[in-house]
C-alpha cells in the first residue's frame, strides 16, 4: 500500500468513531438525560476545552517526536473514553459527570492527533497538497456520514452496541498509521525540534502565524467559525431538533448526515474541477454564504425542509474548510507545519467552548431559534468587516 492510503486508513478510523460520537453524545445528553440548554453548553464545551488547552502541544510534540507515533499514542488513548462510557452505560450508572468524563479523555486525545495527523499529510500527498486535502477532507467527511448513520440507530441498537462498535474502530485505525514511514527529511526536523524547548517550539509555531497576513486572516476567520458555527452546530441545532421537532436519535443522526452530505458533495466538486487558484477568495465566499445558509435554517417551517437548508450549509462548509486547510498546509514550513496546523486548529477548536456557553446561554434564554439567528448574525458581521477586506480576497497561488 502507498503511504497515503495508509494515512487515509488511520483518518477514516478516527473520523468514523467521530460520526457515531457527534450523534451518540448529543442524544444521550439532550434525548435520554433531557438536560437544559445551558448544561448542553457545558458537556460540549468539556468536550472542546481540552484541544484549546492542549493542541498547541500536540503540535509541538509531533514536530519534535514524530506525526505517526504522536497520532498512534493519541488514538489509544482515545479508544478509553467509549469503552468508560459503555461501562457506565452497562451498569446503568449513566449520568452527567459520566458524560463529562468521557469528554475529557476524548477532547486530550483529539487535541494530540489532530496536528499529528495533519503533520503527516504533507509527507504522503506526494506532491499535490491541494488536492490531498480534498481527499482526506472527502473521506473525512464521508465516513462520519456512516457514523452518523450507525449512531442514529441507538433508539433500536443501545447505547452499549453503539459505544463498543466506536471502540473497536479507533483500535483499528492504529494500524495504518503504523504503516507510515518517516522520511529522512521529517526525521532531521524532528531531530532539530528536538533542540528547542517544547514552549519555544510552540511559541516559534504561533509566531510563524501571527507573522504571516493570509494565515494570520485564516486564524481570525476560524476562529469565527469556531465561535459561531461551531456553536451552533453543536449546541442549538440539537436543541433546535429537540424544542421544534419533538426530534429522537434518528433525526439527530439525519441532520448530521445532511450536513455531511453537502460537505462530502462540494469536496467532490472542488476534486472535479481541480486545483482553485484563488483559495482565500473562495474561502471568504463560502463563510459569507454560510452565514446566510444559516439564517435560513432559523426559519424552517418543517423538518426535511431544515434538513434541505442544512445540505447548503454544508457545501458551504465543505468549501470553506478545504480552502483553509489546503492555504495552511501550502504557506507553513516543513519543519513548523505540525505546530502551523496545531495553531490552525487550535483557531477554531479555541473558539469551541466559548461557542458551546454561548449558544447554550442563548438557547436558554431566547430559545434555540432565535439563538441561530444571532450566531448567523454574527459570522455576517465578521465577514463583512474582515473577510472582504482581507488579503486572502486578493491573493492567487498557482499550486
Amino acid at each position: 500500500m502507498r503511504p497515503l492510503h495508509y494515512y487515509l486508513l488511520g483518518t477514516s478510523s478516527w473520523f468514523l468513531a467521530f460520526g457515531m460520537q457527534s450523534v451518540l453524545f448529543a442524544w444521550l445528553l439532550i434525548m435520554v438525560l433531557r438536560e437544559s440548554p445551558e448544561m448542553v453548553g457545558v458537556a460540549q464545551m468539556t468536550l472542546l476545552l481540552p484541544g484549546t488547552l492542549l493542541i498547541l502541544a500536540g503540535g509541538g510534540l509531533a514536530d519534535r517526536y514524530g506525526g505517526r507515533r504522536m497520532a498512534m499514542a493519541a488514538q489509544s488513548g482515545a479508544t478509553l473514553a467509549p469503552l468508560i462510557l459503555l461501562l457506565l452505560v452497562a451498569l446503568e450508572r449513566l449520568s452527567f459527570s459520566g458524560l463529562l468524563l468521557y469528554a475529557l479523555v476524548m477532547g486530550c486525545a483529539q487535541a494530540f492527533v489532530t496536528p499529528a495527523r495533519d503533520g503527516l499529510l504533507n509527507q504522503v500527498a506526494e506532491g499535490r497538497i491541494q488536492r490531498a486535502v480534498m481527499l482526506v477532507s472527502m473521506v473525512q467527511f464521508g465516513t462520519q456520514i456512516i457514523g452518523s448513520l450507525v449512531a442514529a440507530l441507538a433508539d433500536k441498537l443501545g447505547a452499549a452496541l453503539i459505544l463498543g462498535i466506536q471502540a473497536a474502530v479507533l483500535a483499528g485505525g492504529l494500524w495504518g498509521f503504523r504503516g507510515i514511514v518517516q522520511t529522512g527529511a521529517k526525521q532531521e526536523a524532528n531531530r532539530d525540534a528536538g533542540e528547542t524547548s517544547l514552549l519555544r517550539s510552540i511559541l516559534e509555531g504561533s509566531k510563524a502565524v501571527l507573522r504571516h497576513r493570509s494565515m494570520r486572516t485564516v486564524a481570525l476567520l476560524n476562529f469565527a467559525m469556531g465561535l459561531f458555527f461551531m456553536g451552533a452546530y453543536i449546541v442549538t441545532l440539537p436543541l433546535f431538533v429537540r424544542e421544534v421537532f419533538n426530534g429522537a436519535a434518528a433525526d439527530l443522526g439525519m441532520m448530521n448526515i445532511c450536513n455531511l452530505v453537502g460537505l462530502v458533495s462540494a469536496i467532490l466538486l472542488l476534486l472535479r474541477i481541480g486545483d482553485v487558484a484563488r483559495q482565500g477568495r473562495a474561502l471568504i465566499l463560502a463563510q459569507f454564504t454560510g452565514a446566510l445558509v444559516l439564517g435560513l435554517v432559523a426559519m424552517a417551517p418543517s423538518f426535511p425542509i431544515f434538513l434541505g437548508i442544512l445540505f447548503f450549509w454544508g457545501a458551504c462548509g465543505g468549501v470553506s474548510m478545504t480552502m483553509a486547510r489546503t492555504i495552511m498546509q501550502e504557506q507553513a514550513l516543513e519543519a513548523q507545519r505540525g505546530r502551523v496546523m496545531a495553531f490552525h486548529w487550535f483557531s477554531f477548536i479555541g473558539a469551541g467552548p466559548l461557542g458551546a456557553l454561548l449558544n447554550g446561554f442563548l438557547a436558554e434564554e431566547v430559545g434555540a431559534q432565535a439563538a441561530l439567528g444571532v450566531s448567523a448574525a454574527g459570522m455576517f458581521a465578521v465577514m463583512l468587516l474582515l473577510g472582504f477586506r482581507s488579503q486572502l480576497w486578493r491573493m492567487k497561488t498557482t499550486a
